[in-house]
């Protein structure tokens, strides 16, 4: 006997591709928020190292406009650094909705391997009840044949 093709199989078919391509977004998604939060880390860091430069340089005694080039400097990464931490933000919201997406796509995934399992089983069923049927027949028609010789 033929066991019938899952009804829903291009579907199916689709979730599968869905959600894959939500996968790959999502691992895109994380690298850049990573990128975004090194990139603000680098930063920072080298705001530090600026800030303490300046210290030093004001403890040795600095002109007036090398005070305030340190200064314009200063705020120049100030600006960067919060920059940054709106994009570090914008990233991690952005990650939290593909995460969202996927977990969706995911979800509707598992729904149709469900319907698709319980399909194969049925068909499965089918068949050996078919095959069962056809041996039970074969039994009863052996058994018909030994009544009729006498004993």
């Amino acid at each position: 006997g033929m066991t019938r093709p899952f009804p829903l199989q291009t579907i199916h078919e689709l979730m599968q591709t869905r959600a894959d391509e939500a996968t790959q977004q999502l691992a895109k998604l994380i690298a850049s928020e990573r990128d975004a939060k090194s990139k603000l880390a680098m930063l920072q860091q080298y705001r530090d190292e600026y800030a303490a430069r300046f210290r030093d340089a004001a403890q040795q005694g600095i002109t007036q406009i090398q005070w305030r080039n340190y200064q314009d400097f200063l705020n120049r990464l100030d600006d960067a650094i919060d920059q940054q931490r709106q994009n570090v933000a914008q990233q991690e919201r952005n990650t939290a909705s593909g995460q969202t997406n996927w977990q969706h796509h995911r979800k509707n995934l598992k729904a149709f391997d469900t319907l698709s399992d319980r399909h194969v089983s049925r068909e499965n069923a089918r068949e050996s009840k078919r095959d069962q049927k056809a041996q039970d027949e074969f039994a009863a028609r052996a058994k018909g044949d030994d009544s009729g010789k006498p004993s």
